[in-house]
């Protein structure tokens, strides 16, 4: 059967691999000229190629439409995941969460050993842009090929794997949602997901700070709700917030309402509130000529110094040894929960996945086909589908190409 797949990032680069795996003639279109460039940057170039989960805890980390990928994720889930990368001599790796990362910490290694096999399995790679796919008959429609900038391709079958809006400069331009569109298919409100978020509280004297060991908390402050909290990492940019942490709380908003959400950071997780007085007391008596300024330094980096001792109404210039209990007390509830109102999204070509897409209702979960155009089907972020970080949005990606070829 001749296959073509149109788009050559983590799901167009399965599916060549499961296509031409099962004796298709097979041809992918990548108009940028190099396949997998998203996948190289991911995970700030290691590459979180999945999570090494149980078939319930992945199912709980989708938090769109996940029902729909239950058949998919049955036929290739996480462990066929990691065989299939080990079966290609990649050496893995699970960390903290579960992640799974090459064990060079290099997202290189995941790309060429998809390229080396779709290589070895002798699929064509075309540099070109689909513009339009071609489809015989009325009542019952059936894909004839793909034609891009330069030329008509024949094909029994065609897989629409695009990706989303997201990080532009590597492929993503929108152009899988127009053809689908165009052939009839419901394309869902796209939103950023996996996103930094700005802030009413301005953050500018503290951008570039990247805080390792913090809790953050995301509140929704009209229900009095907890609905995100983990430890980990997260950076400080010139509109808000930013780095790993910040990427996964933001995908526990669904649509941002003025004032409804805040960011708590406890800086100090390891210590209660009893513990960190103490601390700080320890600190005033080892150096009780000081003034905050120099006290606070040795709790905090420098750049959050003079925002944490604004908060607790202190001044930087007090002499530490004439902080009342109450002041002190202040202090701490500043390092256990240095709150931020989230004021929006940033752009969506700064998230990392796309939420929405196409409407999973006009595909079936067998085998991602069109329910409208016999032989398309589709493939990874491009479908109405969305996971949180550890992994789990590539692996969509993954189980959504096998399951075209299954």
């Amino acid at each position: 059967m001749n296959t073509v797949i149109i788009g050559g990032g983590a799901a167009g680069c399965f599916a060549a691999v499961f296509s031409a795996r099962s004796g298709n003639k097979t041809v992918v279109l990548e108009p940028n000229g190099r396949l997998g460039k998203k996948l190289g940057i991911t995970g700030k170039g290691r590459c979180n190629i999945t999570n090494d989960c149980d078939f319930d805890s992945l199912m709980k980390n989708i938090p769109r439409n996940s029902s729909f990928l239950y058949s998919a994720f049955s036929r290739f889930g996480t462990q066929d995941c990691i065989g299939f990368f080990e079966d290609m001599g990649v050496a893995l790796k699970t960390e903290r969460g579960g992640r799974v990362f090459p064990a060079s910490d290099k997202a290189a290694d995941i790309v060429n050993a998809l390229k080396n096999e779709i290589k070895r399995l002798k699929v064509k790679v075309i540099n070109e842009r689909a513009v339009d796919i071609c489809f015989s008959g009325e009542n019952r429609k059936a894909v004839t090929g793909v034609i891009t900038e330069e030329r008509f391709i024949p094909a029994e079958k065609v897989v629409l794997a695009t990706g989303g809006l997201s990080y532009p400069a590597t492929g993503s331009t929108g152009d899988g949602y127009r053809i689908a569109e165009k052939l009839g298919h419901t394309v869902t409100e796209l939103k950023p997901s996996l996103v930094p978020m700005e802030t009413e509280e301005p953050c500018k004297t503290m951008a570039g700070l990247t805080v390792k060991n913090t809790m953050m908390t995301l509140w929704d402050t009209v229900d009095n709700k907890k609905i995100f909290s983990e430890s980990g990492e997260m950076t400080f940019e010139s509109f808000g917030i930013g780095g790993p942490l910040t990427l996964s709380a933001s995908s526990r908003i669904d649509t941002i309402e003025k004032g409804r959400y805040a960011v708590s950071l406890d800086l100090k997780p390891a210590l209660d509130h009893k513990k960190l007085d103490l601390r700080i007391l320890r600190e005033i008596a080892a150096a009780p000529s000081s003034d905050m300024l120099t006290i606070a330094g040795t709790l905090l980096p420098k750049k959050l110094v003079p925002v944490i001792l604004e908060r607790a109404n202190t001044s930087p210039l007090r002499k530490a040894s004439e902080l009342s209990k109450k002041e002190r007390l202040t202090l701490v509830g500043a390092l256990k929960d240095l709150r931020f109102t989230v004021k929006g999204f940033r752009p969506i070509s700064e998230a990392i996945i796309t939420d929405g897409g196409i409407s999973v209702k006009e595909i079936s979960p067998g085998d991602m086909q069109s329910k409208i155009i016999s032989g398309l089907h589709f493939a990874g972020e491009i479908i109405d589908v969305s996971g949180f970080t550890g992994g789990f949005n590539l692996q969509i990606a993954y189980s959504t190409a096998k399951a075209v070829f299954c």
